[in-house]
């Protein structure tokens, strides 16, 4: 169940109420046990059967501003799985739709407790953010903020859902529409609480960068990972020596649910802190790196060949379920044919190994395989073994050689190509003088030379290249 909280002190608030009411089939119905002030009264239902089976929402209605609230969990008519408050935003940032999570990394100025977190429903947010791209009308932005203000004691994850950023977009139909319709589109969006498995969600707890967070939207909207509560610049400043409020960071990182942590600067007391609560500091370009890999897998990876920071890299073969104890093998790639293939099409090279591997190590900023790969191990008469996906992978890096090479061939521990090419010797030996005549043998072309006729396959040699696989 989605509880979706109103207040009566925010004019946009009880706007969006009116359009959520609006645009779908609500029950009307009323709670004589609270007083009206604290979401009792008049209240409305929204049950309805969706792709992801039965669904409910339920809209109550406050007097006190949201961020002035105590928790409002209990007067629904059930616990939500999460809240959605519907709210202003105010800025100067014109028409804009966005969403963020509460807490305080210092003094509780705007509401909830100093230092405290409501807990944060990533997975939520994913959802909220892409709904708002669908239904922002043209002229309104989208973004997510960062952590800020209450409340924060909540008994349910929460997510702030806001029109802004003044009385003109508070005022518009239109922007109040696109955020009901988002908040109505979350259920269809299979939107829940965490991102990944319940279990060990994919989430990062986030910390640097301005009050709008464009580094945490990337990798909401770009990879397979949540982001939690983000600690902007000027909450940090609010926050301090970190060791001097390690209660604060354990908060922050508890309510996000989250193992990891993307710093957005270098900021070395605050990573180190954070690594001395056992929380993996990553960069941008390795949550990008691993996005949907299986952790575990990821782990074991790492281990075996590379930290994905120093150039591991994922392929394909990863998402098909490996065991990262035993369902892949280490093993050199083919060097020179790489190399070759590289030179060819390096595009095409790295596609190959992609392909063809659980992981692989790169250079170049990852843009180059090099050095090693795990392949995976596949069942083998009864057995298992790792030579099939191997030769798989020496095969389409063998195909790469075809746009250069008239033939490829596998001849046991070798990969042999073989081309005609023009032979300038043998060309001067007829008497061919260099120049025009030169370059159309080789674009094989006949020409005339002395009255004769010199076809290009009798001024040519093959040339043969082999790569040790």
């Amino acid at each position: 169940m989605i509880g979706i909280v109103v207040s009566r002190a925010d004019h946009a608030s009880t706007h969006i109420a009116e359009r959520l009411l609006d645009l779908a089939d609500w029950t009307q119905r009323q709670d004589d046990d609270r007083v009206d002030a604290d979401g009792g009264g008049t209240y409305h239902v929204l049950d309805r059967t969706g792709a992801h089976g039965d669904e409910r929402l339920e809209l109550r209605t406050f007097d006190d501003l949201h961020i002035r609230l105590a928790d409002p969990t209990p007067a629904f008519s059930e616990r939500p799985d999460y809240l959605v408050f519907v709210s202003r935003h105010a800025g100067d940032t014109g028409p804009l739709l966005t969403c963020h999570f509460t807490g305080n990394f210092g003094a509780a100025e705007y509401g909830g407790e100093a230092g405290s977190f409501a807990p944060a429903c990533p997975g939520v947010q994913r959802a909220l953010l892409a709904g708002f791209d669908e239904h922002a009308p043209d002229e309104y932005g989208v973004a997510i903020e960062g952590t800020h203000h209450g409340p924060t004691a909540l008994a349910v994850p929460a997510v702030f859902a806001e029109v802004g950023s003044d009385e003109a977009q508070w005022d518009d139909p239109a922007g109040a529409g696109a955020v009901a319709r988002a908040v109505l589109d979350l259920p269809e969006r299979g939107a829940t609480v965490a991102v990944g498995d319940p279990e060990r969600p994919r989430h990062v707890v986030g910390f640097g960068g301005g009050h709008y967070a464009p580094r945490f939207e990337r990798v909401i909207r770009e990879t397979a990972w949540g982001v939690g509560h983000v600690g902007i610049d000027w909450q940090l400043d609010e926050l301090g020596h970190p060791e001097e409020h390690p209660e604060v960071l354990d908060a922050a990182i508890g309510a996000s649910d989250a193992d990891y942590a993307l710093v957005a600067d270098e900021r070395p007391v605050l990573r180190e802190a954070l690594a001395d609560r056992g929380v993996r500091v990553v960069g941008e370009s390795w949550v990008r790196a691993v996005d949907d890999t299986p952790l575990d897998l990821v782990a074991s990876l790492e281990a075996a060949l590379c930290p994905v920071d120093d150039g591991l890299r994922f392929g394909e073969r990863a998402g098909e379920g490996v065991d990262p104890d035993d369902g892949y093998r280490v093993v050199d790639l083919p060097a020179t044919l790489l190399a070759e293939a590289q030179g060819i099409d390096a595009d095409a090279a790295h596609a190959a190994v992609a392909a063809h591997t659980v992981g692989f190590e790169t250079e170049q900023a990852g843009t180059r395989a090099a050095g090693r790969a795990a392949v995976p191990v596949v069942a083998r008469d009864g057995g298992s073994d790792a030579a099939g996906p191997y030769d798989e992978l020496v095969g389409a890096l063998a195909a790469v050689l075809r746009e250069k090479y008239d033939e490829v061939t596998r001849e046991g521990d070798a990969v042999v190509a073989r081309t005609e090419s023009f032979d300038p010797e043998r060309a001067r030996t007829l008497g061919v003088p260099e120049g025009p005549k030169f370059g159309a043998l080789s674009a094989g072309e006949a020409v005339e030379v002395n009255g004769r006729m010199i076809r290009p396959e009798t001024v040519s040699r093959e040339r043969e290249e082999q790569f040790t696989v």
